[in-house]
Protein backbone atom coordinates (compact mmCIF):
# COMPACT_ATOMS: atom_id res chain seq x y z
CA UNK A 1 0.00 0.00 0.00
CA UNK A 2 1.47 3.36 -1.06
CA UNK A 3 1.03 6.56 0.97
CA UNK A 4 -2.68 7.14 1.51
CA UNK A 5 -4.00 10.27 -0.18
CA UNK A 6 -7.49 11.73 -0.41
CA UNK A 7 -7.83 10.74 -4.04
CA UNK A 8 -10.57 8.69 -5.66
CA UNK A 9 -9.58 5.06 -6.18
CA UNK A 10 -9.12 4.25 -9.85
CA UNK A 11 -11.22 1.47 -11.36
CA UNK A 12 -8.13 -0.68 -11.77
CA UNK A 13 -7.16 -0.25 -8.12
CA UNK A 14 -10.68 -0.76 -6.79
CA UNK A 15 -11.45 -3.91 -8.79
CA UNK A 16 -8.04 -5.37 -8.05
CA UNK A 17 -8.75 -4.90 -4.34
CA UNK A 18 -12.24 -6.27 -4.80
CA UNK A 19 -10.97 -9.57 -6.16
CA UNK A 20 -9.05 -10.03 -2.92
CA UNK A 21 -11.84 -8.79 -0.62
CA UNK A 22 -14.40 -11.25 -1.98
CA UNK A 23 -12.13 -14.12 -0.93
CA UNK A 24 -12.38 -13.23 2.78
CA UNK A 25 -15.38 -15.57 3.28
CA UNK A 26 -17.36 -17.93 1.11
CA UNK A 27 -20.37 -15.62 0.77
CA UNK A 28 -18.15 -13.23 -1.18
CA UNK A 29 -19.01 -15.23 -4.31
CA UNK A 30 -22.63 -14.06 -3.93
CA UNK A 31 -21.61 -10.47 -4.77
CA UNK A 32 -19.33 -11.19 -7.73
CA UNK A 33 -21.37 -8.83 -9.92
CA UNK A 34 -21.92 -5.35 -8.50
CA UNK A 35 -24.61 -4.89 -11.14
CA UNK A 36 -26.81 -7.45 -9.37
CA UNK A 37 -26.63 -5.53 -6.11
CA UNK A 38 -27.38 -2.25 -7.85
CA UNK A 39 -30.36 -3.77 -9.63
CA UNK A 40 -31.76 -5.02 -6.32
CA UNK A 41 -31.22 -1.67 -4.61
CA UNK A 42 -33.17 0.06 -7.39
CA UNK A 43 -36.21 -2.14 -6.67
CA UNK A 44 -36.43 -0.80 -3.10
CA UNK A 45 -39.28 1.74 -2.81
CA UNK A 46 -38.47 5.31 -1.76
CA UNK A 47 -40.18 4.94 1.61
CA UNK A 48 -37.69 2.20 2.50
CA UNK A 49 -34.66 4.11 1.26
CA UNK A 50 -32.64 5.75 4.05
CA UNK A 51 -31.43 8.71 1.99
CA UNK A 52 -34.93 9.56 0.77
CA UNK A 53 -36.44 9.40 4.24
CA UNK A 54 -33.68 11.54 5.74
CA UNK A 55 -34.13 14.16 3.04
CA UNK A 56 -37.88 14.35 3.69
CA UNK A 57 -37.30 14.62 7.44
CA UNK A 58 -34.75 17.41 7.11
CA UNK A 59 -36.93 19.41 4.75
CA UNK A 60 -39.96 19.08 7.02
CA UNK A 61 -38.01 19.73 10.24
CA UNK A 62 -39.05 16.36 11.68
CA UNK A 63 -36.68 14.31 13.84
CA UNK A 64 -36.70 10.57 13.12
CA UNK A 65 -36.07 7.95 15.82
CA UNK A 66 -33.86 4.87 15.45
CA UNK A 67 -32.80 2.17 17.94
CA UNK A 68 -29.82 -0.19 18.09
CA UNK A 69 -30.56 -3.90 17.77
CA UNK A 70 -29.23 -7.16 16.41
CA UNK A 71 -29.38 -10.90 17.15
CA UNK A 72 -27.79 -13.97 15.59
CA UNK A 73 -30.57 -15.71 13.64
CA UNK A 74 -32.48 -14.37 10.66
CA UNK A 75 -35.98 -15.22 11.89
CA UNK A 76 -35.31 -13.84 15.39
CA UNK A 77 -33.74 -10.68 13.98
CA UNK A 78 -36.78 -10.12 11.75
CA UNK A 79 -39.05 -10.66 14.75
CA UNK A 80 -37.04 -8.09 16.73
CA UNK A 81 -37.10 -5.47 13.97
CA UNK A 82 -40.82 -5.89 13.36
CA UNK A 83 -41.47 -5.42 17.08
CA UNK A 84 -39.41 -2.21 17.13
CA UNK A 85 -41.20 -0.99 14.01
CA UNK A 86 -44.72 -1.80 15.23
CA UNK A 87 -44.52 -1.49 19.02
CA UNK A 88 -41.59 0.93 19.25
CA UNK A 89 -42.84 3.18 16.43
CA UNK A 90 -39.30 3.38 15.01
CA UNK A 91 -38.95 5.56 11.91
CA UNK A 92 -35.66 3.90 10.97
CA UNK A 93 -34.26 0.50 11.92
CA UNK A 94 -30.78 -0.85 12.61
CA UNK A 95 -28.97 -4.08 12.08
CA UNK A 96 -26.18 -4.11 14.64
CA UNK A 97 -23.38 -6.47 13.62
CA UNK A 98 -21.81 -8.99 16.03
CA UNK A 99 -18.28 -8.65 17.40
CA UNK A 100 -16.83 -11.65 15.55
CA UNK A 101 -17.91 -10.25 12.19
CA UNK A 102 -16.43 -6.86 13.14
CA UNK A 103 -13.05 -8.54 13.51
CA UNK A 104 -13.49 -10.71 10.37
CA UNK A 105 -13.60 -13.86 12.55
CA UNK A 106 -16.24 -15.42 10.34
CA UNK A 107 -15.61 -19.02 11.40
CA UNK A 108 -16.30 -18.11 15.02
CA UNK A 109 -19.42 -16.23 13.93
CA UNK A 110 -20.54 -19.45 12.20
CA UNK A 111 -20.08 -21.35 15.46
CA UNK A 112 -22.17 -18.68 17.18
CA UNK A 113 -24.95 -19.16 14.65
CA UNK A 114 -24.98 -22.93 15.21
CA UNK A 115 -24.96 -22.51 18.98
CA UNK A 116 -27.84 -20.05 18.71
CA UNK A 117 -29.84 -22.62 16.74
CA UNK A 118 -29.13 -25.28 19.38
CA UNK A 119 -29.95 -23.13 22.41
CA UNK A 120 -32.85 -21.19 20.93
CA UNK A 121 -31.34 -17.86 22.00
CA UNK A 122 -28.81 -15.51 20.47
CA UNK A 123 -25.25 -16.49 21.33
CA UNK A 124 -23.88 -13.51 19.40
CA UNK A 125 -24.17 -9.83 20.31
CA UNK A 126 -25.43 -8.86 16.87
CA UNK A 127 -26.37 -10.04 13.39
CA UNK A 128 -23.62 -11.90 11.46
CA UNK A 129 -24.47 -10.44 8.05
CA UNK A 130 -21.45 -11.82 6.18
CA UNK A 131 -22.21 -15.38 7.25
CA UNK A 132 -25.90 -15.07 6.40
CA UNK A 133 -24.95 -13.69 3.00
CA UNK A 134 -26.97 -11.79 0.44
CA UNK A 135 -30.03 -14.03 0.60
CA UNK A 136 -30.22 -13.81 4.40
CA UNK A 137 -29.79 -10.03 4.35
CA UNK A 138 -32.53 -9.64 1.75
CA UNK A 139 -34.87 -11.65 3.95
CA UNK A 140 -34.27 -9.06 6.67
CA UNK A 141 -34.49 -5.90 4.57
CA UNK A 142 -37.64 -7.05 2.76
CA UNK A 143 -39.45 -8.02 5.97
CA UNK A 144 -40.11 -4.51 7.36
CA UNK A 145 -41.67 -1.31 6.07
CA UNK A 146 -38.98 1.24 7.01
CA UNK A 147 -35.34 1.75 5.97
CA UNK A 148 -32.60 -0.29 7.68
CA UNK A 149 -29.02 0.73 8.42
CA UNK A 150 -25.99 -1.44 9.19
CA UNK A 151 -24.31 -0.37 12.44
CA UNK A 152 -21.13 -2.03 13.62
CA UNK A 153 -17.59 -0.98 14.65
CA UNK A 154 -15.36 -2.60 12.06
CA UNK A 155 -11.85 -1.44 11.14
CA UNK A 156 -11.92 -3.45 7.86
CA UNK A 157 -15.55 -3.44 6.75
CA UNK A 158 -15.07 -4.09 3.04
CA UNK A 159 -16.70 -7.52 2.65
CA UNK A 160 -19.43 -6.59 5.11
CA UNK A 161 -20.23 -3.56 2.95
CA UNK A 162 -20.41 -5.66 -0.21
CA UNK A 163 -22.84 -8.11 1.41
CA UNK A 164 -24.89 -5.34 3.04
CA UNK A 165 -25.40 -3.31 -0.13
CA UNK A 166 -26.31 -6.31 -2.27
CA UNK A 167 -28.55 -7.42 0.60
CA UNK A 168 -30.68 -4.29 0.47
CA UNK A 169 -29.44 -2.16 3.36
CA UNK A 170 -29.63 1.50 2.33
CA UNK A 171 -27.41 3.09 4.98
CA UNK A 172 -24.02 2.19 6.40
CA UNK A 173 -22.24 3.55 9.46
CA UNK A 174 -18.55 4.06 10.20
CA UNK A 175 -15.28 5.50 8.95
CA UNK A 176 -11.53 5.05 8.90
CA UNK A 177 -10.95 7.14 12.04
CA UNK A 178 -14.16 6.65 14.03
CA UNK A 179 -14.10 2.87 13.61
CA UNK A 180 -10.41 2.62 14.43
CA UNK A 181 -9.18 4.91 17.21
CA UNK A 182 -12.14 4.32 19.61
CA UNK A 183 -12.30 0.57 18.87
CA UNK A 184 -8.85 -0.86 18.12
CA UNK A 185 -5.46 -0.77 19.82
CA UNK A 186 -2.94 -1.72 17.14
CA UNK A 187 -4.55 -0.92 13.77
CA UNK A 188 -2.85 1.87 11.84
CA UNK A 189 -4.76 4.84 10.50
CA UNK A 190 -3.17 4.38 7.07
CA UNK A 191 -4.73 0.93 6.89
CA UNK A 192 -8.22 1.87 8.05
CA UNK A 193 -8.48 5.07 5.99
CA UNK A 194 -7.43 3.09 2.91
CA UNK A 195 -9.89 0.27 3.65
CA UNK A 196 -12.69 2.76 4.18
CA UNK A 197 -11.86 4.46 0.90
CA UNK A 198 -12.91 1.14 -0.62
CA UNK A 199 -16.22 1.27 1.31
CA UNK A 200 -16.87 4.81 0.15
CA UNK A 201 -15.88 4.09 -3.45
CA UNK A 202 -18.28 1.13 -3.50
CA UNK A 203 -20.97 3.49 -2.18
CA UNK A 204 -20.07 5.95 -4.94
CA UNK A 205 -20.29 3.23 -7.61
CA UNK A 206 -23.78 2.28 -6.41
CA UNK A 207 -24.80 5.93 -6.42
CA UNK A 208 -23.44 6.57 -9.90
CA UNK A 209 -25.58 3.67 -11.10
CA UNK A 210 -28.70 5.22 -9.56
CA UNK A 211 -28.77 3.51 -6.13
CA UNK A 212 -28.08 6.19 -3.50
CA UNK A 213 -26.86 4.77 -0.18
CA UNK A 214 -26.49 6.89 2.95
CA UNK A 215 -23.13 6.94 4.76
CA UNK A 216 -22.79 7.92 8.40
CA UNK A 217 -19.49 8.61 10.22
CA UNK A 218 -19.69 7.46 13.84
CA UNK A 219 -20.06 10.61 15.92
CA UNK A 220 -19.70 9.72 19.62
CA UNK A 221 -16.22 8.15 19.24
CA UNK A 222 -15.45 6.83 22.75
CA UNK A 223 -18.70 8.28 24.08
CA UNK A 224 -16.99 9.62 27.21
CA UNK A 225 -16.62 13.39 27.68
CA UNK A 226 -15.79 14.00 24.01
CA UNK A 227 -15.77 17.77 23.40
CA UNK A 228 -17.81 18.80 20.35
CA UNK A 229 -14.80 20.10 18.40
CA UNK A 230 -13.13 16.65 18.55
CA UNK A 231 -16.06 14.68 17.19
CA UNK A 232 -16.85 17.48 14.70
CA UNK A 233 -13.32 17.36 13.30
CA UNK A 234 -13.43 13.58 12.85
CA UNK A 235 -16.92 13.62 11.31
CA UNK A 236 -16.01 16.36 8.83
CA UNK A 237 -12.76 14.65 7.82
CA UNK A 238 -14.63 11.39 7.22
CA UNK A 239 -17.27 13.28 5.24
CA UNK A 240 -14.54 14.79 3.05
CA UNK A 241 -12.94 11.38 2.53
CA UNK A 242 -16.32 9.88 1.59
CA UNK A 243 -17.19 12.73 -0.79
CA UNK A 244 -13.93 12.27 -2.69
CA UNK A 245 -14.93 8.66 -3.39
CA UNK A 246 -18.30 9.74 -4.77
CA UNK A 247 -20.64 9.49 -1.76
CA UNK A 248 -23.56 11.92 -2.16
CA UNK A 249 -25.64 11.43 0.99
CA UNK A 250 -23.86 11.76 4.35
CA UNK A 251 -25.15 11.89 7.92
CA UNK A 252 -22.71 13.39 10.44
CA UNK A 253 -23.14 12.47 14.09
CA UNK A 254 -22.61 13.85 17.57
CA UNK A 255 -22.80 12.16 20.97
CA UNK A 256 -24.80 13.99 23.65
CA UNK A 257 -22.55 15.59 26.28
CA UNK A 258 -25.28 16.60 28.73
CA UNK A 259 -25.37 20.41 28.73
CA UNK A 260 -28.45 21.54 26.77
CA UNK A 261 -26.98 24.73 25.30
CA UNK A 262 -23.72 23.05 24.29
CA UNK A 263 -25.48 20.04 22.76
CA UNK A 264 -27.92 22.10 20.70
CA UNK A 265 -25.10 24.39 19.58
CA UNK A 266 -23.03 21.35 18.64
CA UNK A 267 -25.74 19.85 16.42
CA UNK A 268 -26.37 23.20 14.73
CA UNK A 269 -22.68 23.85 14.05
CA UNK A 270 -22.05 20.29 12.89
CA UNK A 271 -24.42 20.85 9.99
CA UNK A 272 -23.04 24.27 9.03
CA UNK A 273 -19.37 23.33 9.43
CA UNK A 274 -19.74 20.13 7.41
CA UNK A 275 -21.42 22.07 4.61
CA UNK A 276 -18.70 24.72 4.84
CA UNK A 277 -15.76 22.32 4.51
CA UNK A 278 -17.40 20.26 1.78
CA UNK A 279 -17.86 23.45 -0.24
CA UNK A 280 -14.31 24.59 0.55
CA UNK A 281 -12.92 21.42 -0.99
CA UNK A 282 -15.26 21.55 -4.00
CA UNK A 283 -17.86 18.93 -3.01
CA UNK A 284 -20.93 20.98 -3.80
CA UNK A 285 -23.44 18.19 -4.49
CA UNK A 286 -23.34 16.27 -1.19
CA UNK A 287 -26.54 16.23 0.87
CA UNK A 288 -25.80 16.42 4.61
CA UNK A 289 -28.03 15.48 7.54
CA UNK A 290 -27.33 15.12 11.27
CA UNK A 291 -27.78 12.48 13.95
CA UNK A 292 -27.74 12.85 17.72
CA UNK A 293 -26.65 9.85 19.76
CA UNK A 294 -28.38 9.88 23.12
CA UNK A 295 -26.10 9.70 26.17
CA UNK A 296 -23.35 7.12 25.54
CA UNK A 297 -21.81 7.07 29.02
CA UNK A 298 -22.80 5.26 32.20
CA UNK A 299 -26.54 4.89 32.83
CA UNK A 300 -28.42 4.71 36.14
CA UNK A 301 -29.53 1.19 37.02
CA UNK A 302 -32.89 2.49 38.20
CA UNK A 303 -35.18 2.38 35.15
CA UNK A 304 -37.10 5.51 36.14
CA UNK A 305 -33.83 7.45 36.31
CA UNK A 306 -32.72 5.88 33.02
CA UNK A 307 -35.88 7.17 31.36
CA UNK A 308 -34.96 10.65 32.60
CA UNK A 309 -31.59 10.38 30.82
CA UNK A 310 -33.34 9.20 27.64
CA UNK A 311 -35.84 12.06 27.90
CA UNK A 312 -33.06 14.63 28.27
CA UNK A 313 -31.47 13.36 25.05
CA UNK A 314 -34.84 13.57 23.36
CA UNK A 315 -35.14 17.24 24.32
CA UNK A 316 -31.74 17.91 22.71
CA UNK A 317 -32.83 16.14 19.52
CA UNK A 318 -36.03 18.17 19.33
CA UNK A 319 -34.51 21.59 20.07
CA UNK A 320 -31.55 21.07 17.73
CA UNK A 321 -33.75 19.71 14.94
CA UNK A 322 -31.40 16.79 14.43
CA UNK A 323 -32.50 14.81 11.40
CA UNK A 324 -32.55 11.64 13.49
CA UNK A 325 -31.74 10.46 16.99
CA UNK A 326 -30.23 7.14 18.07
CA UNK A 327 -32.25 6.03 21.07
CA UNK A 328 -31.02 4.30 24.23
CA UNK A 329 -32.99 1.94 26.48
CA UNK A 330 -33.76 1.83 30.21
CA UNK A 331 -31.66 -1.37 30.40
CA UNK A 332 -28.36 0.25 29.37
CA UNK A 333 -26.83 -0.25 32.82
CA UNK A 334 -27.60 -3.98 33.05
CA UNK A 335 -26.76 -5.43 29.62
CA UNK A 336 -28.46 -6.24 26.33
CA UNK A 337 -32.00 -4.80 26.46
CA UNK A 338 -35.14 -6.80 25.85
CA UNK A 339 -37.14 -5.88 22.77
CA UNK A 340 -39.79 -4.47 25.10
CA UNK A 341 -37.28 -2.16 26.80
CA UNK A 342 -35.95 -1.07 23.42
CA UNK A 343 -39.48 -0.20 22.30
CA UNK A 344 -40.11 1.72 25.54
CA UNK A 345 -37.04 3.89 24.91
CA UNK A 346 -38.30 4.62 21.40
CA UNK A 347 -41.81 5.59 22.52
CA UNK A 348 -40.39 7.76 25.31
CA UNK A 349 -38.20 9.60 22.82
CA UNK A 350 -40.99 10.11 20.29
CA UNK A 351 -43.33 11.46 22.98
CA UNK A 352 -40.76 13.99 24.23
CA UNK A 353 -39.92 15.15 20.69
CA UNK A 354 -43.62 15.69 19.98
CA UNK A 355 -44.06 17.61 23.23
CA UNK A 356 -41.03 19.89 22.94
CA UNK A 357 -41.85 20.92 19.38
CA UNK A 358 -40.61 24.37 18.41
CA UNK A 359 -39.64 25.76 21.80
CA UNK A 360 -36.56 27.98 21.88
CA UNK A 361 -33.42 28.41 23.97
CA UNK A 362 -31.86 31.68 25.06
CA UNK A 363 -30.48 32.94 21.73
CA UNK A 364 -27.51 34.81 23.20
CA UNK A 365 -26.16 31.80 25.12
CA UNK A 366 -26.73 29.55 22.12
CA UNK A 367 -24.99 31.95 19.74
CA UNK A 368 -21.93 32.24 22.01
CA UNK A 369 -21.59 28.47 22.36
CA UNK A 370 -21.91 28.03 18.61
CA UNK A 371 -19.15 30.60 18.08
CA UNK A 372 -16.83 28.74 20.46
CA UNK A 373 -17.44 25.35 18.83
CA UNK A 374 -16.95 26.76 15.33
CA UNK A 375 -13.64 28.41 16.28
CA UNK A 376 -12.39 25.28 18.03
CA UNK A 377 -13.28 23.00 15.13
CA UNK A 378 -11.71 25.27 12.53
CA UNK A 379 -8.49 25.43 14.57
CA UNK A 380 -8.22 21.63 14.47
CA UNK A 381 -9.33 21.09 10.87
CA UNK A 382 -7.22 23.88 9.41
CA UNK A 383 -4.14 22.57 11.23
CA UNK A 384 -4.81 19.10 9.79
CA UNK A 385 -5.06 20.57 6.28
CA UNK A 386 -1.75 22.34 6.89
CA UNK A 387 -0.07 19.18 8.21
CA UNK A 388 -1.28 17.24 5.17
CA UNK A 389 -0.09 19.91 2.72
CA UNK A 390 -3.68 20.25 1.57
CA UNK A 391 -4.50 16.53 1.61
CA UNK A 392 -7.01 15.71 4.34
CA UNK A 393 -6.18 11.99 4.44
CA UNK A 394 -2.55 12.73 5.25
CA UNK A 395 -3.65 15.61 7.45
CA UNK A 396 -5.80 13.30 9.55
CA UNK A 397 -3.01 10.75 9.95
CA UNK A 398 -0.40 13.37 10.86
CA UNK A 399 -2.89 15.30 12.98
CA UNK A 400 -3.63 12.30 15.17
CA UNK A 401 0.08 11.46 15.39
CA UNK A 402 0.76 15.02 16.56
CA UNK A 403 -2.16 15.11 19.02
CA UNK A 404 -3.93 17.83 17.07
CA UNK A 405 -6.89 15.46 17.02
CA UNK A 406 -6.83 13.74 20.41
CA UNK A 407 -9.77 11.48 21.25
CA UNK A 408 -10.38 11.14 25.00
CA UNK A 409 -10.06 7.67 26.53
CA UNK A 410 -9.39 5.92 23.21
CA UNK A 411 -7.58 2.55 23.33
CA UNK A 412 -5.53 3.10 20.17
CA UNK A 413 -1.77 3.37 20.63
CA UNK A 414 -1.79 5.83 17.71
CA UNK A 415 -3.85 8.31 19.76
CA UNK A 416 -1.89 10.83 21.87
CA UNK A 417 -4.18 10.68 24.89
CA UNK A 418 -2.80 13.93 26.33
CA UNK A 419 -5.86 16.14 25.95
CA UNK A 420 -8.19 15.63 28.92
CA UNK A 421 -11.76 16.94 29.16
CA UNK A 422 -13.75 17.99 32.23
CA UNK A 423 -17.03 19.77 32.76
CA UNK A 424 -17.39 23.42 33.62
CA UNK A 425 -19.69 24.69 36.35
CA UNK A 426 -22.72 24.48 34.03
CA UNK A 427 -21.97 20.93 32.88
CA UNK A 428 -20.57 21.77 29.44
CA UNK A 429 -17.54 19.71 28.39
CA UNK A 430 -14.36 21.79 28.30
CA UNK A 431 -10.63 21.04 28.04
CA UNK A 432 -8.83 20.47 31.36
CA UNK A 433 -5.43 19.49 29.88
CA UNK A 434 -4.78 20.96 26.44
CA UNK A 435 -2.16 18.53 25.12
CA UNK A 436 -1.25 19.56 21.56
CA UNK A 437 -4.68 20.83 20.55
CA UNK A 438 -3.90 23.91 18.38
CA UNK A 439 -6.22 26.45 19.97
CA UNK A 440 -5.69 30.18 19.88
CA UNK A 441 -4.60 31.78 23.13
CA UNK A 442 -8.10 33.21 23.49
CA UNK A 443 -9.61 29.72 23.37
CA UNK A 444 -7.01 28.33 25.78
CA UNK A 445 -7.79 31.11 28.24
CA UNK A 446 -11.53 30.48 27.82
CA UNK A 447 -11.21 26.80 28.76
CA UNK A 448 -8.87 27.50 31.67
CA UNK A 449 -11.24 30.06 33.14
CA UNK A 450 -14.24 27.74 32.75
CA UNK A 451 -12.47 25.00 34.70
CA UNK A 452 -11.21 27.44 37.35
CA UNK A 453 -14.73 28.83 37.78
CA UNK A 454 -15.95 25.36 38.68
CA UNK A 455 -12.99 24.81 41.01
CA UNK A 456 -13.80 28.03 42.88
CA UNK A 457 -17.45 27.02 43.23
CA UNK A 458 -16.53 23.56 44.53
CA UNK A 459 -13.83 24.99 46.81
CA UNK A 460 -11.13 22.68 45.51
CA UNK A 461 -8.20 22.87 43.13
CA UNK A 462 -8.72 22.05 39.47
CA UNK A 463 -7.34 18.53 39.18
CA UNK A 464 -7.60 15.19 37.40
CA UNK A 465 -10.09 14.12 40.06
CA UNK A 466 -12.63 16.34 38.30
CA UNK A 467 -12.21 14.26 35.15
CA UNK A 468 -12.74 11.03 37.12
CA UNK A 469 -15.79 12.44 38.89
CA UNK A 470 -17.33 13.53 35.60
CA UNK A 471 -16.92 10.13 33.94
CA UNK A 472 -19.16 8.53 36.55
CA UNK A 473 -21.49 11.45 37.29
CA UNK A 474 -24.62 10.68 35.26
CA UNK A 475 -24.72 7.05 36.39
CA UNK A 476 -24.93 8.52 39.90
CA UNK A 477 -27.73 10.90 39.01
CA UNK A 478 -25.69 14.06 38.40
CA UNK A 479 -24.31 15.93 35.41
CA UNK A 480 -21.27 17.67 36.87
CA UNK A 481 -19.23 15.24 38.95
CA UNK A 482 -19.14 17.30 42.13
CA UNK A 483 -20.74 16.11 45.36
CA UNK A 484 -24.25 17.41 46.08
CA UNK A 485 -24.42 20.59 48.15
Amino acid sequence: MSEVRNKRLSDDEFYSLRNEVLQHWETGKEVARIEDGVAYQKTIPAEKNFSSKLRLAKESGHTLIQPRAGVALIDKHIELLRFLQDEGEADLLPTTIDSYTRQKRFQEAEVGIQESIKTGKSMLNGFPAVNHGVVGCRQVTSSVNVPIQVRHGTPDARLLTEIAYAGGFTSYEGGGISYNIPYAKNVSLEKTIYDWQYVDRLTGIYGEAGAIINREPYGPLTGTLVPPFVSHAVAIIEALLAAEQGVKNITVGYGQCGNLIQDVAALNTLQTLTDEYLRRFGYNDVYVTTVLHQWMGGFPQDEAKAFAVISWGSVVAALSHATKVIVKTPHEAVGVPTKEANAEGLRCTKQVINMVGDQFLDPHSLMEEKRIIEEETRCVLDKCVELGDGDIAQGAIRGIQAGVIDIPFAPSRYNAGKMLPARDNDGAVRVFAMGAVPFTQELKDFHKEKIEERARFEKRKASFQMVIDDVYAISKGRLVGRPKH
